[in-house]
């Protein structure tokens, strides 16, 4: 099995060939293609390979498959004996990619 650790947006992923991640949005449009070049790690079976922040000449080829948003999460402050009560929500937007080649040049 065939994986990769990617940073993208300040977050780390688990990047495997051929299955989709849901990362924060991207500008780009659905069915375009992106190239993550930020490795941190990569998998191949026995061989383990580790950056030192990143590998160099290492890249991850993804597809935009759809953007949507998560669950809505609740925020509600309070304050006891003040009168002081306010409700607001907020809905993270991602983009889903399928991640298609995890490539390493040497």
């Amino acid at each position: 099995m065939k994986y990769a650790i990617i940073e993208h947006g300040g977050k780390q992923y688990k990047a495997i060939e051929g299955e989709s991640i849901d990362v924060d949005l991207i500008s780009d449009e659905p069915g375009k293609k992106v190239t993550i070049d930020s490795v941190l790690l990569i998998v191949d079976g026995e061989n383990v390979e580790i950056g030192s922040p990143t590998i160099k000449n290492a890249k991850v080829k993804a597809e935009v498959v759809k953007h949507g948003k998560g669950p809505k999460i609740v925020v509600f402050k309070y304050r006891p004996r003040q009168r002081y009560r306010v409700k607001s929500g907020h809905r993270q937007k991602y983009t889903k990619l399928l991640v298609e080649s995890i490539e390493r040049k040497k």
